[in-house]
């Protein structure tokens, strides 16, 4: 009986949907990963030893430009530190001890597990909501990866195919929600953080462009929007 009641908990609740249906996009990035060049057992061990999405595309993006390994380590270093942030809020609210229990937590610090744990109520529930998370999450994402990546082995024209366009469609994706409900700010980062990938592209290597389009971001170091462009924003949202 208790455990029927741990399955009808929102907090389990929430962590299998999200585990399930994000989970389920390791299927792009196994078919991604083949497509830049990696082999099924790296595409799985990047994704269990990894376990940051962007980041594995990032990495994968610049192995299949051709690019050096340490711009496309630092690409995906970059794009990955938000997960400390993340880490620094989920140490006070899940609250475990330990050095072992810490560590493993920390593997599974990402967007999808700190959005179920600070969605609950008390700490009984945000513990319950994050391993929920990071279990079938972590699970699902490694056996989608090598699914897609042995399903992409078996394919022997990958451009033929379209399926060396799946990375950019995927970012293409996450970005943007972001840019529908970020505001202005957010468009004018992601349009000028475009705009000097694409100029350094023809004449930087392959990874460069991606760590000199992060600078853009630092105009979200310059005093916060101002009222009037909020109220704007948001009056946009409403009307779509």
């Amino acid at each position: 009986m208790k455990a029927i009641s741990l399955l009808r908990s929102p907090a389990v609740r929430d962590g299998l949907g999200i585990g399930v249906a994000v989970g389920a996009a390791g299927l792009a990035f196994g078919t991604a990963a083949v497509a830049a060049g990696l082999s099924p057992a790296q595409a799985v061990f990047t994704s269990a030893f990894m376990f940051t999405g962007a980041s594995q595309f990032a990495l994968i993006g610049v192995v299949a430009g051709g690019g050096d390994l340490v711009a496309g380590m630092l690409g995906a270093l970059l794009l990955g530190a938000r997960n400390t942030l993340y880490g620094l809020r989920l140490a006070d609210v899940l609250g475990w001890r330990g050095g072992v229990r810490r560590a493993l937590a920390a593997h599974g610090v990402i967007d999808e597990t700190t959005a179920a744990t600070l969605a609950q109520p008390d700490r009984a529930s945000a513990r319950l909501a994050f391993t929920t998370t990071f279990v079938v999450l972590g699970a699902s994402w490694v056996v989608t990866t090598l699914v897609g990546a042995l399903a992409t082995r078996r394919v022997s024209d990958i451009d033929a195919w379209g399926l060396d366009a799946v990375g950019p469609a995927i970012f293409l994706a996450l970005l943007w929600p972001r840019l529908r409900e970020g505001g202005a700010r957010a468009r004018l980062i992601a349009g000028l953080g475009a705009g000097l990938a694409l100029a350094a592209t023809p004449v930087l290597p392959p990874g460069v462009p991606v760590l000199l389009a992060a600078s853009a971001a630092l105009i979200a170091l310059i005093g916060p929007e101002s009222p009037a462009a909020e109220t704007a924003d948001d009056t946009e949202e409403v009307r779509s």
